[in-house]
């Protein structure tokens, strides 16, 4: 393990892909649930970490549109998850002066998760420390065609003409909107593919995939994986 340079620079916005929750339960012989409850110390973790490093944001890929396919068992157990932690941890984001935001399709969301999101949010609005992003019932295709739709219904209104269109101005109809993107990726788990996340957004981001299932994922893997950002020179495309 590396611990970052602190004469170097920290990546201002992490983004983790969570991964490995299942087969760090089926190695124990553990219900999958158990799994997922051993992730959320990990999300602490980091939380923790971020603040302490200087991170400005965390964005943690927690379910997917996707995972609404899963049985429905587990997802009534990752919904329970979700209200449990927001209960619980809410006073700890005030204490740390954590801010929460949340990208995604909430609607789909039962309604008590999405009031108590709703509390959460409101509650941290204005802390100034790390923000704290989490996707949601979330589909980077499904943000991009949203985006695309906003834009479309404004140049039927006249509010915008194709040609005032560009990359900076697309961003600013993304879920992103006021989140700058991501210097740093990682996925744990050792999987190497970025599941329909922030597929806009990590354009220029660094990679780094760990072996580590989420449930292990310590403060010295998020270390290891700055130090590992630390040493490669960000071109965006240049010489």
């Amino acid at each position: 393990m590396a611990a970052p340079d602190p004469e170097k620079e920290i990546p201002q916005h992490i983004a983790i892909i969570m991964d490995g929750n299942g087969r760090w339960a089926a190695a124990r012989n553990l219900p999958r649930r158990d799994g997922h409850r051993a992730g959320a110390e990990s999300v602490e973790e980091c939380l923790k970490a971020c603040g302490e490093l200087g991170v400005k944001y965390l964005t943690l890929y927690a379910f997917s549109s996707e995972n609404w396919k899963r049985p429905e068992a587990e997802v009534t157990a990752l919904m329970g998850l979700l209200a449990r932690f927001l209960k619980e941890k809410t006073p700890s984001l005030m204490r740390n002066n954590i801010r929460l935001q949340v990208i995604g399709h909430l609607a789909r969301l039962p309604e008590r998760n999405q009031k108590q999101l709703r509390e959460a949010i409101t509650k941290t609005s204005n802390n100034d420390g790390l923000t704290l992003v989490v996707a949601l019932s979330y589909s980077a295709r499904e943000e991009i065609v949203d985006a695309a739709k906003r834009l479309m219904e404004e140049a039927k209104a006249g509010t915008i003409h194709p040609d005032d269109l560009d990359t900076e101005t697309f961003s600013r109809y993304l879920y992103t909107a006021a989140i700058p993107d991501p210097d740093l990726l990682i996925r744990t788990s050792g999987e190497c593919r970025v599941s329909n996340f922030l597929l806009w957004q990590i354009s220029y981001a660094e990679i780094v995939i760990t072996e580590t299932l989420w449930p292990d994922f310590r403060r010295e893997h998020l270390e290891d994986a700055i130090a590992e950002y630390q040493r490669r020179h960000r071109r965006f495309g240049g010489l």
